[in-house]
């Protein structure tokens, strides 16, 4: 985004990527979980069938059709941003980059090393799964998040480690597509930051589908044996599967880029930034993972478009953090935006809470999919949108509505008088905010 964005103002850019062009965690993380995502969803469809008057379908996901559909997409997507940035005029080199000095780059190619010059230059090198010293992941049994999308068959047992977003959208793929899952939960509850009743609206969706939960369970060891995988918790508690999945975050990838010779300080790894993405050093900017913000695709974005403008020389308005629309791609979906219930507690003012359940709306009971519900939050003095949560179907979609009331700074009245289709998913919102 950085780079197309800074073309478009008419300035000279050389992009130095090592893999695919367009970002690795989107391209490699967000879209192929996101496209097999759509595929559980339609498998939760199918489990539905005899409730809306159809026959159901048992017939298994086609594991390496959905591979070579991740890989299609993946490559599409890559090779269109390609085109608009090479129509745009931007320099791609492919190959490794690194500093050389606080205006000096060298990308090493498999045609040797390119010697840049730059007057501004970026960092956005992105993240990978983290991996934690007692596991060893050989991507057959014990595999990281970008192991999972090409096993080729559908697994017998799959032991997730990690209950936070990652984790759980995962269980939900495999619990969809057939396959017997177990979560080990650290604490007393899946996305441990997330209030107790979205919580617990998931884990009721996973204990339906035969998920076998293991609560307050801290994973210590994994083992590979002759028929799998046993994981190992600290209170002694032992889980065999055919699979393990490591999703416990991600780690930034900034080693090998040699930041000591521009000048550029890192924390753990990651870049700090101030609010128009500059590190230590002016005229080195950094955007996504690596700067440890939301780790986000869509913050990606929106970080290198404002940057771009910012070096140019153009006014920029901070990215707010706190109005960041965000996701989870289980079933139901989990989206928020704004004020969550934590906020509400630590907020030290009075904050109104209005709640409306999927199960009082028409189309959700039509469409059989009546879990869920609508948090809106709102200033009782002024009537402003302060934040929501919405757990249920497509929920990713409709908090773009409370993000735009949240980012607007719009009163509840607004929604209220705002006319929805009828029947809709969206009539809840208006429902919360009556």
């Amino acid at each position: 985004m950085a780079a197309t964005v800074a073309a478009s103002l008419d300035a000279e850019v050389t992009l130095v990527e090592s893999s695919i062009i367009g970002g690795a965690a989107h391209l490699w993380d967000c879209i192929p979980s996101k496209t097999m995502v759509a595929s559980s969803i339609r498998m939760n469809s199918i489990r539905n069938a005899e409730k809306l008057g159809f026959a159901a379908d048992q017939s298994p996901v086609d594991l390496r059709r959905l591979a070579a559909r991740m890989d299609r997409i993946a490559t599409d997507l890559s090779e269109n941003t390609s085109e608009v940035l090479d129509d745009q005029g931007v320099r791609l080199i492919h190959g490794r980059g690194r500093f050389s000095g606080p205006n000096t780059a060298i990308a090493s190619t498999d045609n040797g090393e390119i010697e840049l010059a730059f007057d501004v230059a970026l960092i956005s090198t992105g993240s990978a799964p983290r991996v934690p010293d007692w596991a060893t992941v050989d991507g057959k049994r014990i595999l990281t998040t970008r192991d999972a999308y090409h096993l080729g068959d559908i697994p017998d047992h799959v032991v997730v480690v990690g209950s936070g977003v990652t984790g759980v959208e995962f269980v939900s793929i495999f619990a969809s597509m057939g396959a017997k899952v177990s979560l080990l939960v650290s604490r007393q509850q899946v996305l441990p930051h997330r209030d107790a009743e979205v919580a617990a609206a998931l884990e009721e969706d996973f204990l339906e589908r035969g998920v076998r939960l293991l609560k307050g369970a801290r994973a210590i060891a994994a083992e590979v044996t002759d028929s799998g995988v046993v994981i190992t918790a600290d209170d002694g508690r032992t889980v065999a599967g055919s699979h393990a999945l490591l999703a416990i975050g991600s780690v930034p990838l900034t080693s090998g880029l040699d930041l000591a010779a521009a000048g550029v300080e890192t924390d753990h790894g990651y870049v700090p930034v101030d609010e128009f993405q500059r590190t230590n050093v002016p005229h080195i900017y950094a955007a996504g993972d690596v700067t440890g913000k939301l780790p986000l695709s869509s913050v990606a974005s929106m970080q290198g478009r404002k940057l771009a403008k910012h070096a140019l020389g153009f006014q920029v308005k901070p990215i707010d953090y706190s109005k960041v629309a965000q996701a989870i791609f289980a079933e139901p979906e989990i989206a928020s935006v704004g004020l969550e219930e934590a906020d509400v507690a630590a907020a030290g003012r009075r904050i109104r809470s209005t709640k409306v359940p999927f199960a009082s709306n028409s189309r959700s009971v039509i469409q059989g999919q009546e879990r869920g519900f609508v948090k809106l939050y709102s200033d009782p003095a002024t009537h402003e949108v302060l934040g929501g949560t919405i757990v249920g179907h497509r929920a990713s979609e409709l908090i773009g509505i409370l993000a735009l009331a949240v980012q607007g700074r719009l009163h509840v009245e607004t929604l209220v008088e705002t006319l929805m289709v009828h029947p809709s998913l969206s009539e809840s919102l208006t429902e919360a905010a009556e």
